[in-house]
Order: structure tokens, then C-alpha cells, then sequence
């Protein structure tokens, strides 16, 4: 690899901010450039200012097609009306940019595992939270994580490295450069041009394009009533369902979050299509068991005209208003062909950082459950160091064969990105591999704390606690009569565990 002088960035969420840092801190660089779609950065963690749009399409989204690129002008730079990339009758494809942020949502892990070695999250603390974990709660509001993200990049001039609004339509390698093909959005223009890089790291995250299971008449089931069927990343509360019958699928975190606050204004009960499907690894399926969800098998098809959902097990369910599909995401790189997705994971990745046939293209974040802020900026050193050239990589054979066995051991899917349970071995080797910084040149590494797990799993256990308490308060209080008002609330629904695990 030659003389790394100019790298684009990509993704200013919580990944795309520590890489900001990781980066200057080498002073090794000419050029640092990130590009961030959204308005602002934070990721995952920036609130919409417009309600989620209907859910278009959902064969594609079953295929994991969904999210195409746009045509690219044949000469550049140019400027296209926003009416160039469709028509009324043919609207452009979706970017899926919206996030699952609603006002109150907080998150579900600890905040000591959600901050990074430097800098830590705020003590700040929610009534709502303190009500429902004690003084000391954990947990903290969607936007304290924005505010600390944002931080993290409004600081030291990095500011000027980004450039917002604008998506990387295309990046290809030519000769020994990266082409970048940027779009910036505008309110009635895009402005298109090209950027060339030495090198791309990709922190997009993977918490973006909806996955929807294939179900016989649920597109119909939509399209007859536009807005009955959502994911859950765009729930925005449980008011939007006040007296609704809602069926929620799915049986990670945010379908038992989102079930169980649903109890408090739809008509009950709640059914929750969770029997046969496997627990969320942390948080188990313990908050199912509220008097007012109703478990239900896999959904074998909906009769849209009677707006029944007809299960596995026989049972059905009449008059339907609501389906909320709580399964999950897929990854996608629509503006990176070159580089495969294979069954839900990026193929050709050294520790989860290094496409291995190209060093000069990273990634950060391509790991799924648990501890992923500290697992950002682990990566993002190691990027940075690597492209500082400071980091010593094993020949690419060698990363290959990692990949490989990596595969044979854990699977060809998103258990390849699983780092539970060896975080200890993954924090460490990616640690030797960044090595200590040069002449006080550098992020350091600590050295793994086993305490950090353990705060993780106990933030777990606080929430599943929490369940047990108030589905035995619900349970007294349907036999005490008390009604919907007695209930506790609002419970909230989560995006920092990952749903793709099951």
C-alpha cells in the first residue's frame, strides 16, 4: 500500500465520529473528508422533523433488493432537479434515511459500555427513567446520545471535515485512487461531482434498511390501508395506535418493548408473533409474558378484505388495523459493488476492519452485539494506524484464512459478526494490531476491562427485572380491576441492541 495522504469518510454516527478523531490524531494526513446524508451528525441517533413515509414495495424488501442506487448523470459535476431521479408516476427510490428515533426513547445499554475510552456519556437522567430503574439508572434519552455525538465531531475543527446532506452515490477504485461520486441534496437541486481519496472508511452502520419477512397478502393487507403496516424503526410512539388491533412480529427487543407499550392505549391484547422464534440473546423474551400480549405462532398469511392474520398454529385474528414488524434490518452498500454482501454480512473483512484483497478500504462497525461504542473506537485506531502506516498487517493470505476459518467456526451469515462472547481475545488482538502510539502521536488503547461486560449484562438484567415487575403489577391489576390507566408508562422502545440477532 502506498503513501496514505487523503481518505473520505463515510457515516458521521457514532462510529464515523471516533473515526474523525482516530484519524486526525495521526497527523498523517493531508485531506480528511466525511460525508454524512443526514442534516447532522449523530447517525442512528438523529431525530426525524418529518413523519416516517408508508412502507413501498415489500417483495424487495423481503429480497433484500430495496435499496438501489440512483442513475448518476453521464457528465459531472452537474445539477439535477429533484424531479429527474422520478416522476409522479414513478417516484425515485427510497433512501431509507429516516431513523427510529421518537420523543421518548431511551436507550437499553449502560452508559459506560456506550462511551468511548476518552469521553463518556453525560450524567443525565430521564424522570421516566429514574422511575422505572432508581436513582442510578443506566439509561439515558435518544438525545443525550445525539448531543454526545455531535460533540464529538463539533470539536477541534473537525467540523470543517464534513459535509452534510450529501450521500456517496459511488466508490469505485481507478488505478490506485478511490472515485468518489457525491451527491449533495438540496431543497428543489442535487449537486453531483466527484472527490478522489487515497483511501475509504465506511462507518454507514446497518440499522437503516428495513428487513420484512415475505407473507402471503401482507402487501395487499398495505396497500389497502397505506400506513397499517410499519417496521419499528418507524414506530413513533404508542399514541399513533390508540384503539387499534395490533399484531407485532417479531421477538428481539424492540417487539417486546414495543408490545409492551402498546398495552397501554390499543386494544388489547397485544399479539405478539414470537412462539418458535429465538429469544434476543441478552434480554430473552421475558417481556412477553404480560397478561395483556397474546403469543402467537408464525403468521401464515393475511386476508386483506377481512384484514385477518391467520397464524401456524390454526388460530387467527379478525379485523386487524395495525401490523408493526419489529424483525430486524440488511445491510446494504449500494454504492460499493465491488465489495459483496453475503447472507447479511460484509464478505472479505480482516478482524471485521480490513477488506483484505484491497487495505485501503475499512470498515467500522461491521459487527453485530454488544459493546459496539468501544468496539468503534478499537477499529477506527486500528484504521487509523493502518493508513498512517503504522500498524503491521499478516500477509493477505493470512487475513484470508482468518475470514475462512472465521466462517467455518461461526457460520456465512451475521454470526460471522458476532463478537459475544470473546470480547476480551477481539478487543486485545485488535489492540496489538493498532500498537501504542508513536511519540505521543495517536489514540491509546487501554488494555480490555472485563468490567465493561459486566456493566453491560447488568444494564440487561436491570431491564429484565423491570419486565418481571410490572407484567406481575399488570397481572394484580387485572385482578384488582384496574384498567389501562393503571398501568405504568411509557415503556421504550430501543436501537442500541442489535435485532438481528435472535
Amino acid at each position: 500500500m502506498g503513501a496514505v495522504k487523503r481518505v473520505a469518510v463515510i457515516g458521521a454516527g457514532p462510529a464515523g465520529a471516533i473515526t474523525i478523531d482516530a484519524l486526525a490524531r495521526e497527523k498523517a494526513f493531508d485531506v480528511i473528508r466525511v460525508f454524512e446524508r443526514r442534516e447532522a451528525a449523530g447517525g442512528c441517533w438523529v431525530g426525524d422533523q418529518t413523519p416516517p413515509p408508508h412502507l413501498t414495495n415489500l417483495s424487495s424488501l423481503a429480497a433484500r433488493t430495496a435499496d438501489q442506487p440512483l442513475p448518476i448523470p453521464e457528465t459531472l459535476p452537474s445539477r439535477t432537479p429533484k424531479a429527474a431521479a422520478g416522476s409522479v408516476s414513478t417516484p425515485p427510490p427510497p433512501r431509507f434515511t429516516e431513523s427510529g428515533i421518537y420523543p421518548y426513547l431511551e436507550t437499553n445499554v449502560d452508559a459506560i459500555p456506550m462511551s468511548f475510552s476518552e469521553e463518556s456519556l453525560p450524567e443525565q437522567r430521564t424522570d421516566n427513567s429514574i422511575a422505572l430503574h432508581g436513582p442510578e439508572t443506566p439509561f439515558r434519552h435518544w438525545t443525550v446520545v445525539r448531543d454526545f455525538v455531535q460533540g464529538l465531531v463539533n470539536r477541534n475543527g473537525y467540523q470543517d471535515f464534513v459535509s452534510y446532506r450529501t450521500t456517496v452515490e459511488r466508490a469505485e477504485k481507478v488505478g490506485k485512487e478511490w472515485k468518489l461520486t457525491l451527491r449533495k441534496e438540496g431543497d428543489e437541486w442535487d449537486d453531483w461531482w466527484v472527490e478522489y481519496f487515497d483511501a475509504v472508511v465506511v462507518a454507514t452502520g446497518h440499522y437503516w434498511v428495513p428487513y420484512v419477512p415475505h407473507i402471503e397478502g401482507l402487501e395487499e393487507f398495505e396497500k389497502a390501508r397505506p400506513g397499517s403496516v410499519i417496521h419499528s424503526k418507524h414506530f413513533r410512539g404508542r399514541d399513533h395506535f390508540r384503539n387499534k388491533r395490533v399484531v407485532v412480529v417479531g421477538a428481539s427487543v424492540s417487539g417486546a418493548d414495543i408490545s409492551v407499550d402498546l398495552v397501554k392505549t390499543a386494544k388489547l391484547p397485544i399479539y405478539s408473533v414470537v412462539n418458535g422464534r429465538k429469544a434476543n440473546l441478552y434480554f430473552g423474551d421475558g417481556a412477553f409474558n404480560h397478561p395483556q400480549i397474546s403469543r402467537r405462532a408464525t403468521i401464515t398469511h393475511i386476508d386483506p378484505s377481512t384484514r385477518t392474520v391467520h397464524f401456524q398454529d390454526g388460530t387467527s385474528v379478525p379485523g386487524v388495523d395495525s401490523v408493526v414488524l419489529a424483525t430486524g434490518f440488511t445491510w446494504t452498500l449500494p454504492f460499493l459493488p465491488s465489495v459483496e454482501l453475503r447472507n447479511n454480512r460484509v464478505a472479505g473483512l480482516y478482524q471485521h476492519v480490513i477488506y483484505h484483497a484491497d487495505p485501503t478500504l475499512l470498515f467500522i462497525g461491521a459487527v453485530a452485539a454488544g459493546l459496539t461504542f468501544k468496539i468503534f473506537e478499537w477499529q477506527a485506531v486500528l484504521a487509523a494506524r493502518v493508513l498512517a502506516g503504522r500498524a503491521k498487517l499478516p500477509p493477505k493470505e493470512e487475513q484470508a484464512a482468518w475470514e475462512a476459518e472465521r466462517v467455518k467456526e461461526k457460520g456465512d451469515d451475521i454470526r460471522f459478526s458476532l463478537v459475544h462472547p470473546h470480547f476480551e481475545e477481539y478487543f486485545e488482538t485488535v489492540r496489538e494490531l493498532a500498537g501504542e502510539p508513536e511519540g505521543g502521536i495517536g489514540r491509546a488503547l487501554p488494555e480490555y476491562d472485563p468490567s465493561w461486560f459486566q456493566v453491560f449484562m447488568d444494564g440487561l438484567e436491570l431491564r429484565k427485572k423491570m419486565w418481571v415487575r410490572l407484567n406481575a403489577e399488570a397481572r394484580e391489576a387485572a385482578v384488582n380491576g384496574v384498567g389501562k390507566e393503571g398501568e405504568k408508562g411509557p415503556i421504550v422502545t430501543t436501537i442500541e441492541a442489535p435485532q438481528e440477532v435472535r
